[in-house]
């Protein structure tokens, strides 16, 4: 179980995180690329994946990044990686070397463990140079061939649950943000409880607390083992997919010559902060039907999530959506 107790400075500091971090991304995919689990999800992705990792993730697959069970609260700094990769990397090559040895330890001694770490991890835990090194190298090379290719369909995915958020702090605030993330996360005020495989309490002491959305996190929130004083404390949290996103990312030539025209003009335009179906119906002056089948042509081309939150279904335009939205004048209804 896993409980963070907050106090009321703690959510007057509550936040989503204002998208992907490229560091998470990298530990929660690893760690399902070899899962079964959740195939209508991950499974496409996972067959495009698997046959094109090559020597990048063979310093991974040694143990740094278990299938299972802790992984090094270094790798995911809670100074975090939403920025360029090449700087979330050297945060994480610039651990203090004291961080790499503890972390390293708590590995070795992890109880999912079948094999002693290799020596490289050895090298890495005395902070040697070529070691990490080898390690930044992995770690970039591993994010080149499984994720940079489907960044846009990641930080869509990723939009589209931050829009759904949106709307639960206004229609509820902090509490309504909270209560909106079950049955993953059950808030319980003060406390925010989670199904996790060890006990692990966190009092968040007036620090808050980042909410930080994963395209690759599955069924529960992962969390650092032993976050740092110094730092807001993170908590990685499953979202919602649309199924087929990953093949989702740019408009398909079939679907364009269906797109011409100002109501869907409109619709791309009102998606950009998020809708609901309802809402286009009720702005655009046509019916429910109409705008589900607007937005079912526009999901179809890349163009648009569509994301069930509750018991509404909120639209949100895709990168390539954007691309299109500037790219010139429209055409007639």
């Amino acid at each position: 179980m896993l409980r963070l107790h907050f106090t009321s400075d703690d959510l007057a500091r509550v936040r989503v995180a204002a998208g992907p971090d490229h560091l998470w991304e990298i530990a929660n995919s690893f760690q399902g690329l070899f899962r079964g689990t959740d195939a209508l999800s991950f499974g496409p992705w996972r067959r495009l994946v698997r046959p094109r990792l090559g020597g990048p993730a063979d310093l991974l697959l040694a143990g740094l990044l278990p299938g299972r069970g802790y992984f090094p609260d270094f790798l995911t700094p809670a100074a975090g990686g939403h920025g360029e990769l090449a700087a979330a990397l050297d945060t994480v090559l610039g651990a203090p070397r004291a961080a790499l040895r503890d972390d390293l330890a708590l590995l070795a001694a992890s109880p999912h463990r079948r094999r002693p770490l290799p020596d490289l991890t050895r090298a890495l835990a005395d902070g040697d140079p070529e070691a990490l090194r080898r390690l930044g190298a992995a770690l970039h090379g591993y994010h080149r061939r499984a994720l940079a290719p489907y960044w846009p369909q990641i930080r869509a995915q990723i939009d589209a649950d931050r829009a759904s958020r949106a709307r639960a702090v206004l229609a509820g605030g902090t509490d309504g943000l909270l209560a909106s993330f079950g049955p993953v996360l059950r808030w319980r005020p003060p406390v925010l409880e989670a199904d996790y495989p060890v006990r692990h309490e966190v009092r968040l002491d007036g620090r808050g607390l980042v909410l930080q959305p994963s395209c690759f996190c599955t069924r529960r929130p992962v969390t650092l083992a032993f976050p740092s004083r110094d730092w807001t404390p993170v908590l990685v949290y499953p979202i919602d997919h649309t199924p087929g996103w990953v093949g989702g990312g740019s408009p398909r030539a079939a679907e364009l010559g269906a797109l011409l025209g100002r109501t869907r003009a409109a619709i791309l335009e009102d998606v950009v902060t998020g809708r609901t179906t309802g809402e286009l119906a009720a702005r655009l002056g046509i019916s429910g039907a109409a705008a589900s089948q607007h937005t079912a042509v526009l999901r179809r081309a890349g163009l648009l999530l569509s994301v069930r939150h509750s018991k509404y279904v909120v639209h949100t335009i895709t990168p390539a959506g954007l691309v299109l939205l500037e790219a010139g004048p429209r055409g007639p209804v």
